[in-house]
């Protein structure tokens, strides 16, 4: 028999096997969904063995100024008033830039590493040998909305997942009582773009992350009504879930029914659960006045900060605290008059920023913690209005803390101005592959098939930074 043809009884093994195989293929498909479904927050095991087992983000939104802050340039100081040349194209988001304008704030050497802070924060300068600085960050957007999705999820444009729901994707949760993706927005409001910074995107809808509001009950309507018991609640739940997997044997692949299901059952749990986790009421005196709880201004953002030690300390993955809300001044947008607008942000998150760091060592969570402080971008070294500064994705500083983090290190660099990333560039994809390293994952293994795409949280670059690497 020639290679072209075949017999009769060959052509219809050779079919059959063709087809029991996508038989064998969609039964271990649904396997693989029914398996999910079950418990989307089962704990699983990263590719290697992790440095840490949880990320607290702090999020100034509005763009913090990195040379008021974290990157001191004395140039700026010595050619105050003069044009920015010589590096191009200056590209700004609200036009009519001015000439180069210093800081109003004084740096010092802090630390047995020596690393220049601004004035601005004498809290966290205190902390800097256990701080990795990242002074080359660089985005691709100077609008705030694109910036805020490419530093959150990776991507510029919304409906794709956040760094959260990757890290909840890839590793569950190790506390069935609460959510493994937590954020906490600022009493001014949200960050442009709203829900889908913290968003599943295209994966099961349990993965998103959840708001909780740090004051009275963390999530709102958590608890029934008074006339409902709780024996009466967990009949009703019951029947919803007899009903909810009868519907769901019929459509395995609808994660929002599965999510809605876990979430259900998730919630009643929470209702004992997530209040003690908030309780600050537990936590001693001592221990409030540290992150600042009894004075006026530190005590938003600090009881934020408390509740994140707590949080991490009870499993949860990731938990998101996002400083600055609604516009202009109430976030760190500084378009004009900077040394109000910082001073205001700085001094509300300095103090429990470096009492959280502090009470992580003492909880013995410092070394299985990473605490990224961070924004979308940084603002320009030159005037806005006279005394503010627009924006800059160009050249930016943020910082690592925590487990795995070789502290009192300084990468890269930026021009002697502050304008653009020159020295050891570092992409926001570089963060997120540093983020998933620690956390044990392969930044180009951990994917998700959409639209026929392994979908990653780096799209199709990033390096892990090995610099800020212990």
């Amino acid at each position: 028999m020639s290679d072209r043809f075949c017999s009769r009884r060959e052509l219809l093994s050779r079919l059959g096997g063709g087809i029991a195989g996508l038989g064998l293929a969609d039964l271990l498909l649904r396997e693989q969904a029914k398996a999910a479904r079950l418990d989307p927050m089962a704990p699983r095991k990263p590719h290697f063995e992790p440095k840490i087992k949880s990320v607290i983000s702090v999020f100034c939104y509005g763009g913090v100024s990195h040379v008021d802050t974290f990157d001191p340039k004395p140039e700026l100081q010595r050619r105050a008033g003069e044009v920015l040349s010589g590096k191009g194209d200056v590209v700004v988001a609200q036009g009519n830039p001015g000439g180069l304008m210093p800081s109003p704030w004084k740096f010092r050497k802090y630390g047995q590493c020596g690393m220049e802070v601004s004035e601005l924060f004498p809290h966290v300068a205190k902390q800097v040998d256990d701080i990795a600085f990242i002074r080359s960050m660089y985005g691709i957007s100077n609008d705030h909305g694109p910036a805020l999705f490419q530093m959150n999820t990776g991507f510029v444009v919304a409906g794709h997942p956040s760094m959260g729901s990757w890290i909840t994707y890839g590793l569950g949760s190790e506390n069935e009582n609460l959510p493994g993706f937590i954020v906490f927005t600022d009493h001014r409001g949200g960050p442009i773009g709203g829900a889908p910074n913290w968003g599943n995107g295209y994966m099961p809808a349990a993965y998103q992350g959840t708001p909780f509001r740090s004051s009275g009950e963390p999530i709102v309507d958590l608890h029934p009504p008074k006339d409902v018991s709780r024996d009466r609640q967990r009949k009703w739940l019951d029947f919803l879930n007899k009903l909810n997997e009868e519907h769901r044997e019929r459509n395995p692949f609808d994660t929002e029914l599965s999510a809605r299901i876990a979430t259900y059952e998730l919630a009643y749990r929470m209702q004992t659960h997530a209040t003690e986790a908030i309780d600050l009421g537990r936590e001693s005196e001592e221990t409030r006045r540290m992150y600042g709880i009894d004075q006026e201004q530190t005590q938003y953002f600090g009881r934020q900060a408390l509740m994140a030690a707590r949080l991490v300390e009870r499993g949860v993955r990731f938990v998101q605290i996002f400083s600055g809300g609604g516009n202009f001044q109430e976030s760190w947008d500084a378009h004009w008059d900077i040394r109000y607008n910082h001073e205001l942000h700085c001094g509300e998150t300095d103090k429990p920023l470096a009492a959280l760091m502090q009470d992580l060592k003492r909880r013995g969570l410092f070394e299985s913690t990473l605490i990224l402080w961070h924004g979308e971008f940084g603002r320009m070294p030159i005037s806005q209005r006279m005394d503010g500064r627009d924006h800059n994705p160009y050249g930016f500083t943020v910082w690592l803390a925590g487990g795995g983090i070789k502290g009192g290190t300084v990468v890269g660099a930026t021009d002697e101005f502050g304008y653009r990333a020159e020295e050891n560039r570092k992409s926001i994809n570089d963060l997120h592959a540093t983020v998933l390293h620690l956390l044990g994952f392969n930044h180009e293994r951990l994917t998700y098939p959409h639209l026929g795409r392994d979908m990653r949280l780096t799209d199709v670059s990033g390096n892990v930074m090995k610099e800020v690497l212990a």
